[in-house]
């Protein structure tokens, strides 16, 4: 292996460290949830054992006080309160550092536990060690003894995941001097019994100054799923006097070991045909656990761009095969299009990543800003499951943190305020995601006091963006809040003020070529909704010719074709609305918006597409046929071309520019308004 251990280690630290920061969110809004406390404490037990392991030591050291301090907690000694939930995050945060630049994180951990501890017990000092004692008896010396007694029983999958009992009891004799016994109460009959389940407890007495700690690192990986008591021999055996586990010692145990693993191998297939079914379905489970792996995501881009090479590839050799009469070429043509069609779908299915990978962090978010701006705020994600490429995921949170800051900090008003307009004390910000065709729209939605269109109007002839005298729709005057540099705050804060947040959003979208979506109703709140492509690298398109020049447009943005009349086709100016099925639908001439000289076809093509919340129609000479598309990225010095998302190779070696369809419609109504100015001043 060529991987750092190190590395590994904190790869699966930052999950352990996601799981633990959703644990504590969900205990604020559930703090009576064990199973939760449970999850939050396992999650922190297994960041020790690990860091310890690998060499992390100061994380190990700061996980042990956090993990004693929550201990307490798990034991029902502490509440769950906000405080603790806020300082137990913060702890979390500085774990995080510690793993990722331990030199920058020295010494910030000392005032998060000792806030910690305070909130648990109020006291600056922790216990001795992470198991509390029990009150000692009134007719019990308060002197030590020296010797205590054990109590464990195993989880029942222990034997499952590899653990060997004998060992374990082997690691508590090397301690001192011990008496073992088994209890064996639990141990089912032979016609039920499933040699895979640990149903023995044991009971240990043994002689130590005190075994906690030894017996803490014994059981390091096993403790959060078993039952474990320790206590001093004299307190134990004055709670029960009369214990008498039914069990031989572990010297006779360990004598007859061979003849036990004898009679296991004896009794395997008896047990095994008596819980066939059981066994089964709880393989399947742990069968399909063992199948994902993880692969570096410069590999899935490296396999991306081999498959749209072989796309690209495939193409042309469906278009040799077109133009020649030999069988066999055309059968090994269609074959290969079958074979790399399905091998582009599974690589694109590898790259799609459930969306909820990043609205889980947004919860940290919310929390952090509703105590920052002292509002209650509820944060609802839906469609977490929804699933969106790597590509995508990665250039989306930067947009959608700066959509939920605006959210809490413009849209949802005060709690005084929010009384006053009759509605509830707690605002909600929910974030969704559908699909939506060949599109996902991620949507952020605020019960807020929505957009006031009077300030908003404002501010933007304060700042030279339009004239008092420019008439404006609403749609059209809220779009202006993504300018660069626009802002309705009145004072810049550590959250808002400063213009650029709306305007990072817009950009960012852009070069995903999705749009973005904005109604609002004031008093009521604010949607914005992301529309985006489900992947950025291969797309099926509609390959169009216009004068000599061959096109792309996304398949997802077609609706339908249909021939330019004869009637329309004779006016190049004028009359630029089609009538289908009783429907007006605007076009735009391709030949004339790209200034492609030459005359044009005699029966000119009409494509209509999808373009925001209306139907446009693209003029064209000629429709070729669909093709994968596999998207390369224009050059620099081409990049400032907004009409075009990209360009493709087509079969021929040839190459297609793909047009942005959202933008050259924008491209095309500016373009007629222009000519419409100008007509009537040279009139």
């Amino acid at each position: 292996m060529n991987s750092d251990p190190a590395d590994t280690f904190r790869q699966e630290a930052r999950e352990l460290l996601e799981q633990l920061e959703q644990g504590l969110l969900d205990l604020e809004h559930n703090p009576d949830d064990a199973d939760l406390v449970n999850a939050v404490f396992r999650a922190l037990h297994t960041i020790k054992g690990s860091g310890a392991m690998f060499g992390f030591a100061d994380v190990a050291a700061f996980v042990h006080e956090f993990e004693t301090a929550f201990d307490k907690v798990r034991k029902g000694l502490s509440p769950i309160t906000d405080a603790l939930v806020a300082v137990a995050l913060d702890a979390k945060d500085h774990i995080h550092a510690l793993i990722e630049a331990p030199d920058a994180a020295e010494g910030a951990g000392e005032p998060i536990l000792f806030a910690l501890r305070q909130i648990v017990d109020g006291d600056d000092a922790f216990p001795a060690a992470p198991m509390a004692m029990p009150a000692p008896a009134d007719d019990v010396p308060l002197e030590p003894t020296g010797k205590w007694r054990v109590r464990f029983m195993l989880p029942t999958d222990a034997l499952v995941h590899g653990t060997n009992p004998m060992l374990l009891l082997g690691e508590i004799a090397d301690l001192g001097p011990t008496e073992i016994t088994a209890f064996v109460d639990n141990v089912p009959t032979l016609d039920v019994i499933d040699p895979e389940h640990c149903n023995l407890g044991w009971q240990v007495d043994i002689e130590h100054a005190d075994p906690t700690a030894a017996l803490d690192d014994v059981f390091m990986f096993l403790k959060d799923g078993m039952e474990l008591s320790i206590e001093p021999l004299a307190i134990a055996a004055a709670a029960e006097p009369e214990l008498a586990p039914a069990a031989e010692t572990i010297l006779d145990i360990l004598a007859e070991e061979t003849e036990a693993e004898a009679l296991a191998a004896e009794l395997a297939p008896i047990a095994k045909s008596s819980k066939q079914p059981a066994r089964e379905q709880k393989e399947k489970p742990e069968a399909a656990a063992s199948t994902s792996m993880r692969v570096p995501a410069e590999r899935l881009d490296e396999l991306m761009d081999k498959v749209g090479e072989l796309v690209i590839a495939q193409a042309r050799l469906s278009q040799l095969a077109a133009q020649s009469s030999d069988l066999n070429l055309k059968t090994v043509a269609e074959e290969l299009e079958r074979l790399s069609s399905g091998l582009r779908d599974t690589t694109m299915g590898i790259r799609m990543v459930p969306i909820g990978s990043i609205f889980s962090r947004f919860r940290r978010l919310v929390h952090d800003l509703s105590r920052e701006l002292d509002k209650d705020i509820e944060f609802i994600t839906t469609g977490e499951e929804t699933e969106l490429d790597k590509t995508m995921i990665e250039r989306l949170a930067d947009p959608l943190v700066h959509l939920i800051r605006n959210s809490v900090d413009h849209g949802l008003e005060s709690a005084e305020q929010r009384i006053k307009a009759g509605k509830p004390a707690k605002g909600t910000v929910k974030l969704s995601a559908v699909y939506a065709g060949a599109e996902v729209a991620i949507s952020v939605t605020d019960d807020g006091a929505g957009l006031n269109a009077d300030r908003i109007r404002k501010k933007a002839e304060e700042q030279g963006l339009i004239t008092p005298e420019t008439r404006l729709a609403d749609q059209e005057l809220y779009q202006l809040i993504f300018a660069p540099g626009f802002s309705t705050a009145s004072a810049v804060t550590s959250l808002s003020g400063r213009g650029v947040g709306m305007d990072v959003v817009k950009r960012t979208i852009d070069g995903l070529r999705g749009k973005i979506e904005l109604s609002t109703r004031p008093g009521e709140g604010t949607t914005m909704t992301l529309r985006l492509p489900l992947t950025l690298a291969i797309i099926e398109g509609m390959l169009i010719r216009v004068g000599n020049g061959r096109y792309s447009i996304p398949l997802s943005a077609v609706e339908e074709c249909v021939e330019l009349p004869a009637e329309v086709a004779t006016h190049s100016r004028g009359r630029n609305f089609l009538d289908i099925r009783g429907s007006l639908v605007p076009f735009l001439r391709l030949r004339d918006l790209l200034d492609i000289p030459g005359e044009p076809d005699a029966h000119q093509k009409v494509v209509i597409i999808s373009s925001g919340e209306g139907r446009t129609g693209l003029v064209v000479d000629q429709i070729i046929g669909n093709n994968q598309t596999v998207i390369k990225q224009l050059s620099k010095l081409h990049s400032g071309l907004e009409t075009f998302s990209g360009a493709t190779i087509l079969g021929d070696g040839a190459v297609a520019l793909i047009l942005d369809t959202s933008r050259l419609v924008s491209f095309g109504q500016a373009h007629e308004e222009k000519f419409r100015s100008t007509g009537k001043v040279a009139a």
